[in-house]
């Protein structure tokens, strides 16, 4: 189980950064073309792909935790 927490931990973090980047490009987009709503749609990503990497710090923490 602990293993699976690990694993499941890491590919949070790893998905969290890939939508933190997809948010931070899709925002310049819009910031660039001077789409607002494209902006906001990337900002809102950002803070998904945040969120799912605290998950992932979160379930790292508890193997570590759950290893001692």
């Amino acid at each position: 189980m602990a293993d699976d927490l690990n694993r499941d931990g890491v590919d949070n973090q790893a998905e969290g950064l890939g939508k933190q980047v997809e948010g931070r490009v899709r925002n310049a987009v819009g910031g660039l073309t001077g789409d607002s709503k494209e902006q906001l749609k990337g900002k809102m990503k950002d803070v998904e792909g945040q969120a799912q990497r605290k998950i992932g710090e979160a379930e790292q923490d508890l193997d570590r935790d759950l290893d001692t």
